[in-house]
């Protein structure tokens, strides 16, 4: 008996087996986009990577600022353009080989990574064609996933996707914690590219197993393999005429019907609008939160936190972000409950309001009382990294939303125009290294 047929029962309806291999398998992608995330805020304060990739005379190497800047956001290029990209290799190739793409490029970015020695453009390449690969994943599993799970557990699985994103950054945090003992070996940074690899490889082979998206055949005049693949999904191959799978065909099959008579959607029309309601509010509702998701300032601890608690004189600024990213994990949790009980503008705005507060407090403590000379500053500087963290997590992370939010012609466009606005608006990484002018002379130490 194959995965095809097997099933459990969730809610009163059949599930497939398969259906929920797909989401366990697909979420991986949240994983990668979360690893690669959070692995370069310890990797740039390793000493050998220092010495590889800094600047100046051997033995007093640090990293100049802008290169510094250009080596952690050339990742952040790379990932829009393959947001902006991935609803084009999804229409062409299909869901899963999308994906199988887009994980190949994550793993070339990475072993080009691995193989630099000295120079800081090889190494920042590698981050550019990672991103590549990350940018089209953040893409391609969320709409395979809504396209494909059955309702009994759509909503769990993109769920897993966003809660596996964070777990992603917090692995990367903890492997950089474990290797820290070993930074002046150049293994210290290379363990933790090519454990992203290791990552990797789940998705990239397990996703060529799995059904195709059955509104992608669809789309296609393929309605009999459509069928299948819905019956697959429901574990009711042998019975592809089920009257379960009957109501997913009909439903996706008026859907199909519906947008066929309207048309393939451009890019022009998720801004100039069409006989579709609202079109264009809400390509820019998805743009303006993903936006405003990150001029939170969320990024100036998941990639420069380790650099900042070490400027600020704390002893083990590795294990502050550990910490950092525990608190990320733990407080999604409530974060997505509170989505679905109380709904998304009121934790929007609680959040924003929450998160400013204590980034104030952050910035002020810092500038009025030096954590390098009143060591209570430190623990309120730490404190209130974590209350920041946690706000964030528990509001505007889960906020967001996804392609399985907006269905209509534009579906794919939009998704991955308002992924590409969500790694193209990244503050710039130099003005948040700006802030913290001791860096330099805290790495070059």
């Amino acid at each position: 008996m194959g995965l095809g047929t097997a099933k459990i029962r969730i809610n009163g309806a059949d599930c497939g087996l398969e259906a929920i291999f797909l989401g366990v398998t697909t979420s991986i992608g949240g994983f990668l986009f979360g690893y690669d995330t959070g692995q370069i805020s310890g990797m740039q304060i390793f000493r050998d990577f220092i010495n590889r990739f800094g600047q100046g005379p051997p033995g007093n190497k640090a990293f100049d600022d802008i290169i510094l800047s250009l080596v952690v956001s050339l990742m952040s290029i790379g990932t829009l353009i393959g947001a902006l990209s991935g609803a084009y290799t999804a229409d062409w190739w299909g869901r899963r080989k999308s994906l199988a793409f887009g994980v190949g490029m994550f793993i070339i970015g990475n072993i080009i990574q691995i193989t630099a020695m000295n120079s800081w453009v090889h190494m920042m390449m590698g981050r550019f064609v990672a991103g590549l690969g990350v940018g089209n994943l953040s893409v391609g599993v969320p709409m395979y996933q809504s396209e494909c799970c059955p309702r009994e557990i759509r909503g769990a699985v993109v769920a897993s996707y966003q809660l596996l994103i964070t777990i992603g950054i917090l692995i990367s945090n903890l492997i950089n914690y474990g290797v820290r003992n070993i930074e002046e070996s150049s293994a210290s940074w290379r363990i933790v590219i090519a454990l992203g690899i290791a990552f990797s490889l789940p998705l990239g082979i397990g996703v060529l197993f799995l059904p195709e998206s059955p509104r992608w055949l669809a789309g296609r005049g393929r309605w009999d393999a459509a069928r299948i693949s819905m019956a697959r999904l429901r574990g009711l191959k042998a019975d592809p005429h089920n009257p379960l799978v009957e109501d997913d065909f009909q439903e996706m099959h008026s859907t199909i019907v519906q947008q066929s008579t309207v048309g393939t959607g451009s890019w022009w029309e998720c801004f100039a609008g069409s006989d579709k309601p609202r079109v264009v509010y809400r390509t820019l509702l998805g743009c303006a939160i993903h936006f405003l998701q990150q001029w939170t300032g969320v990024n100036y601890f998941f990639y420069y936190g380790a650099s900042i608690f070490q400027s600020a004189g704390i002893d083990d600024p590795i294990l502050i972000q550990l910490v950092l990213g525990a608190v990320n994990v733990v407080t999604t949790f409530p974060g997505l409950y509170v989505i679905e009980k109380v709904g998304r503008r009121i934790p929007l705005i609680i959040g924003a309001c929450w998160q400013a507060t204590w980034l104030l407090i952050f910035a002020a403590v810092g500038i009025a009382r030096p954590p390098d000379q009143y060591e209570s500053s430190g623990i309120v500087m730490i404190v209130a990294a974590c209350m920041f963290i946690a706000s964030f997590a528990m509001t505007w992370y889960v906020i967001p939303l996804s392609p399985s939010d907006i269905r209509m012609l534009t579906e794919p466009r939009q998704g991955s125009f308002r992924l590409g606005r969500h790694w193209g608006d990244l503050p710039p990484p130099h003005s948040r290294q700006a802030s913290i002018p001791s860096h330099r002379k805290q790495l070059a130490r």
